[in-house]
């Protein structure tokens, strides 16, 4: 019986801190505020397609408590994500900056739709050369007069 009271007490007494440390940081809404603004720009290194502030995972609250944490010594926003970048590497930036390592990202999907466009057209015209170099059969030749005749 004294371990199951034991058990429950540590059970139950994680919500209790989590919340105690909720309530601290939530009276300063200008780390609050920042926190967020950084939360936006900033990705969850876990699900990769999804900023801090729309992740649940814990590592992502891991880095919003981290960005409190540099917020509450007056890091700015620069600062802060700075810090990240070299911690982690762009990959953590939701929008990664233009620069040669990066090109592939910005310019990729651009470039990808020119060739796609440029190798239907090829294969349109090939398609086209193919089909006006064919003679038609005597029985096609046959229909196609049949055909003009009908609509005379």
């Amino acid at each position: 019986m004294k371990y199951c009271l034991i058990i429950a007490g540590l059970l139950f007494s994680g919500p209790a801190f989590s919340t105690q440390e909720a309530a601290l940081l939530v009276d300063n809404p200008k780390i609050e505020a920042q926190v967020s603004r950084l939360a936006e720009e900033l990705r969850c290194l876990v699900c990769q397609n999804q900023t801090l502030a729309d992740s649940s995972a814990p590592l992502a609250e891991d880095l919003r408590n981290e960005i409190r944490e540099m917020a509450a010594k007056n890091m700015s926003d620069q600062q802060i994500i700075d810090h990240l970048v070299a911690r982690y590497g762009d990959f953590v930036r939701y929008r990664p900056p233009f620069k040669a390592s990066t090109a592939v990202l910005w310019a990729g999907p651009f470039v990808l739709l020119v060739l796609g466009m440029l190798f239907v057209s090829v294969l349109v015209r090939r398609r086209e050369r193919q089909v006006a170099s064919l003679p038609l059969t005597p029985e096609q030749s046959r229909q196609l007069a049949e055909l003009l005749k009908q609509e005379q």
